[in-house]
């Protein structure tokens, strides 16, 4: 397969020079197993993706977001299909203490709150085809505020599980119905929330999502 002749329609987004290096890691992905290292793709991606070429590729500021909406109008996107926008986020266990973004987030595969980098994503879901296109991708920074509202939320969740005393089964006396449409956005919703409004904008006038 053609690799580079795919991506001649995200020209405009990115400068040829980076397209064939483009062109060049992509083949290493999808050809090498275990974890993905600058080093790994070098080793993979074979003439003329040296492990310097992969760094000034990597250091260079890249529109990722406009590259892969470019790329899925171009050579996805459907207009008879039916598509739904969902998020996920991913955890990757990593060692040391230098890396960009290091925190401690919980796996889902381990069960635990463990030392790692967390990746959240948009993706387009096409329903007929049942496959998954991500279009957004960003690194999950924490701020402060969502570090103590996930801290606080633990300390009550502690204390009321230590209060908690045996009573009767069902609704507690007394208690009302509450208005479940006025709901209060976690930090971490509202984080979301933007990347989710940023995204939509480039949706407008070509794609309705569910």
């Amino acid at each position: 397969m053609d690799i580079l002749a795919l991506l001649q329609n995200t020209c405009p987004t990115i400068s040829r020079k980076n397209l064939r290096r483009l062109s060049r890691i992509i083949k290493a992905l999808l050809a090498m197993t275990g974890r993905v290292t600058m080093l790994g793709l070098s080793r993979w991606g074979g003439k003329g993706c040296s492990y310097r070429t992969v760094q000034r590729f990597f250091g260079e500021p890249i529109p990722w977001v406009q590259l892969f909406w470019q790329f899925f109008v171009a050579q996805l996107y459907q207009s008879e299909r039916e598509y739904l926008l969902a998020g996920d986020e991913s955890v990757i266990t990593k060692s040391g203490k230098k890396t960009y973004g290091l925190d401690h987030f919980f796996s889902g595969l381990l069960s635990k709150v463990v030392p790692s980098i967390a990746i959240f994503a948009l993706s387009l879901i096409d329903v007929e085809e049942r496959r998954s296109y991500p279009i957004r991708v960003e690194q999950v920074i924490r701020s402060e505020a969502e570090k103590a509202a996930a801290k606080a939320k633990k300390q009550q969740r502690k204390a009321k599980q230590k209060a908690k005393v045996k009573g009767k089964p069902g609704r507690p006396k007394g208690s009302q119905n509450r208005d479940k449409t006025q709901v209060e956005l976690t930090e971490e919703l509202l984080r979301i929330q933007k990347m989710v409004k940023r995204q939509l904008v480039l949706f407008q006038g070509l794609l309705s999502i569910t």
